[in-house]
């Protein structure tokens, strides 16, 4: 097998969590464009299977991503591809997953190993993590939305702090400014990922992802467009089996056994 066909994203099923693996350890995770479909199409298995609740993206090796194998996407024998039509684009400018994602980083999470964080729900970082957004150092820019979620992430001041630097920064920096929620002992950021997956699976997936959708027409159209979204929610979810169960347990107090319709 040579080294780049060795390098990979492959996915595995545990119960109602995808887990979803960048492995390409011997390059720091760098990827090439295969990997990036394999990334858009277990992103739209995740999206489009009913018994897929929620997603956990991580690395194997020392690192998350050192970024792109520059050349194999912009160099004259690049061969990158664009998305195929339908499916989930991994930073999210296009179409982007319904179902919660919680992404694990350690080491290097460099350029659009940050960006493919950020197009997730939520961040745990090991506290060995390194975050570098360095496009403008290269002459270029962030092109995987960078230049709008650190915004909404960490602010105006703390996203020109860094986007205009292009430094290196730590755990507790990215924590600070809201890039990451929660910082852990490296070599137990996975299992902590897998845990807040878990704790998630067990709520309604319907009530989970139409408060995911609630949240993003707010991102995308502001106030009024988060109230007018509040009639569709509660029409989703009220009549839902999901509702009766949630109701049925309290009364018996007992833990709701959700289903997802």
């Amino acid at each position: 097998m040579t080294e780049q066909s060795a390098a990979q994203v492959r996915h595995e099923r545990h119960d109602h969590i995808l887990k979803i693996i960048i492995d390409n350890p011997a390059k720091k995770n760098a990827f090439i464009p295969e990997m990036m479909e394999q990334l858009a199409a277990a992103l739209t298995l995740l999206d489009q299977d009913d018994a897929l609740w929620a997603g956990v993206l991580c690395a194997e090796g020392e690192h998350f991503t050192a970024g792109l194998d520059m050349p194999k996407f912009f160099g004259p024998g690049a061969t990158a591809k664009p998305l195929a039509e339908g499916q989930i684009d991994p930073f999210g400018l296009k179409n982007q997953c319904r179902k919660p994602i919680v992404t694990a980083v350690q080491g290097i999470c460099f350029t659009i190993g940050i960006e493919l964080a950020l197009a997730g729900d939520i961040v745990v970082a090991a506290d060995d993590s390194r975050f570098c957004q360095m496009e403008s150092k290269r002459g270029i820019a962030p092109l995987g939305g960078a230049h709008f979620r650190y915004i909404t992430r960490a602010g105006w001041g703390n996203a020109m702090y860094h986007l205009f630097l292009c430094d290196e920064f730590g755990a507790q920096e990215a924590y600070r400014i809201g890039l990451v929620q929660e910082v852990v002992p490296a070599g137990t950021q996975v299992e902590r990922a897998m845990t807040l997956a878990r704790t998630i699976v067990a709520n309604a997936p319907l009530g989970i992802q139409v408060t995911k959708e609630a949240g993003r027409k707010y991102i995308e159209g502001g106030e009024q467009a988060a109230i007018a979204a509040v009639a569709t929610v509660r029409d989703r979810v009220m009549g839902s089996a999901d509702a009766a169960e949630g109701i049925m347990s309290f009364m018996q107090r007992r833990p709701a056994v959700f289903q997802g319709r």
